[in-house]
């Protein structure tokens, strides 16, 4: 039987599998980073450091001081410089405990102090950096490059300031996703995350309030990353791509794999399955191999992608049309 070997290597970051939990709750505290470990995940996403809400944060304490204005600024000050403290400190105390990566995140909607927050990261031994980035194009007025431009700036202000590995997670909401992650391998990124699952919002029709929707994703999700993984990987092999997103099981992991992704970002499965589930998806893909006589995953990497395979037009949107053309 052949020796399997699980090692990839995602952002110059050699791991011991392509397995790596997402930001999220999940990697919030030190105890949980080294469960995670325990499992067998090859690396971490620290839970994102979401700029909006230290800004809500900071607007909900200035209400209760909104009779004293000389207050307010330091309030912010305090509100961001706090929260930016106790992430740092998980940075560093994840980094003593643990040997697997630890990948930093900043969910942000600005540049302004968090380029600065990035240099503050490296220096506390983060081995990477997720930039989080989403700008909701709400106003009629802006063309869709005025958006894409501020995910190119905000990459650019970083990577002046650092050393370190930088990825970008974006969503799907782009006209041509393959031409975006193209402009951010232009603007120094190492790598890209497809793709982030936003909160979406929902209305409770009998009490006629805004509600949040489903946080988890769900099984059926992975087909949307799948195929943009297949087409960004074949068009753009020389940048680095995590694929999240959809995936629930080890399939799904062979399967993101195979449209040639670096790694895979686990989350949802993992609420719903307990971290222990690392072990059956890692499990899984050792067992997948050896039937199809792969030693390395970088033998089958990207073997399914838009280049790689005979009919190509599998991949395309036109094939829905076909399919169900066929249909009487």
């Amino acid at each position: 039987m052949k020796k399997i070997s699980l090692e990839t290597n995602y952002l110059g970051l050699q791991l011991k599998n392509p397995l790596i939990v997402s930001s999220s709750g999940l990697t919030d505290s030190v105890d949980k980073i080294k469960k995670v470990e325990e499992a067998g995940a090859a690396a971490v996403v620290l839970k994102s450091l979401f700029e909006e809400q230290i800004n809500n944060d900071a607007g909900r304490i200035e209400d209760y001081n909104s009779g004293y204005p000389e207050a307010i600024d330091y309030i912010r000050a305090y509100t961001k410089s706090n929260s930016v403290d106790q992430y740092l400190k998980l940075i560093a105390e994840a980094k003593q405990e643990v040997n697997i990566p630890v990948i930093a995140s900043i969910s942000c909607i600005s540049a302004k102090e968090w380029v600065d927050f990035a240099v503050k990261v490296e220096q506390v031994g983060a081995d990477a950096l997720e930039l989080n980035l989403f700008f909701l194009p709400v106003y009629k007025e802006n063309e869709a490059k005025i958006y894409e431009n501020i995910y190119y700036e905000m990459l650019d202000k970083v990577k002046k300031v650092v050393k370190i590995p930088v990825a970008v997670k974006i969503g799907h909401y782009f006209t041509n996703p393959v031409n975006v992650v193209s402009e951010l391998y232009f603007h120094k990124a190492n790598g890209v995350v497809l793709f982030n699952k936003f909160y979406e919002p929902d209305i409770d029709i009998e009490r006629m309030q805004m509600i949040a929707g489903n946080v988890f994703s769900h099984a059926s999700d992975l087909h949307l990353s799948l195929r943009w993984m297949a087409l960004v990987s074949a068009e753009l092999p020389q940048i680095h791509l995590s694929a999240s997103t959809g995936v629930h099981d080890g399939k799904a992991v062979v399967k993101q794999l195979l449209a040639g992704a670096q790694t895979v970002q686990l989350c949802s499965a993992l609420y719903l399955k307990g971290i222990e589930y690392i072990g059956e998806m890692l499990n899984f893909l050792t067992e997948w191999m050896p039937r199809h006589n792969y030693k390395t995953v970088d033998e089958f990497r990207g073997m399914m992608n838009y280049k790689n395979i005979d009919n190509p037009e599998v991949y395309e949107r036109s094939q829905f049309m076909k399919y169900y053309s066929n249909k009487e």
